[in-house]
């Protein structure tokens, strides 16, 4: 049930996590950038430790970043494959896919590890990486991982 019994029009205290993420889901794949930054607090923290010079602060960052990938990619689509929730933080195994402009494939899948406020993403983890489609299998790939 949604709302409060009491007064039946009252909107519930906090979103279910799971569904500000679906929010999220669904803007992407409508290309809704507007629907999409609202899914995020204005003093969202996205933490990317991988790459941590990409971590950054702010809704307006995922604007624009949105924009530009659907600039770039103008039939990308993405879909969870996978997630759990505990509390207020939600675990997300992602694909997205699409085509560059260009023509050329764009395939990403990797974890993102959210955590949702009241009715916004408030914290990411972010994990998400090209896919790699070469043909080294594990011995190749770690070999070149530590002989750099």
């Amino acid at each position: 049930m949604t709302g409060n019994q009491q007064y039946p029009g009252a909107k519930a205290l906090q979103e279910n996590p799971l569904e500000v993420i679906n929010r999220l889901v669904s803007a992407i794949n409508d290309h809704d950038v507007d629907a999409l930054t609202a899914c995020f607090a204005d003093d969202y923290v996205n933490i990317t430790p991988a790459h941590p010079a990409r971590s950054f602060t702010g809704n307006d960052q995922v604007r624009r970043n949105w924009r530009s990938i659907f600039d770039a990619i103008p039939d990308v689509q993405a879909r969870i494959l996978r997630s759990a929730v505990q509390d207020r933080v939600v675990w997300t195994e992602w694909e997205h896919r699409g085509a560059h402009g260009h023509g050329a494939p764009h395939l990403m899948r990797g974890v993102v590890i959210f955590t949702v406020g009241t009715d916004a993403i408030t914290e990411a983890r972010f994990f998400l990486e090209p896919v790699d489609q070469s043909d080294q299998d594990a011995t190749a790939a770690l070999t070149h991982l530590l002989d750099r």
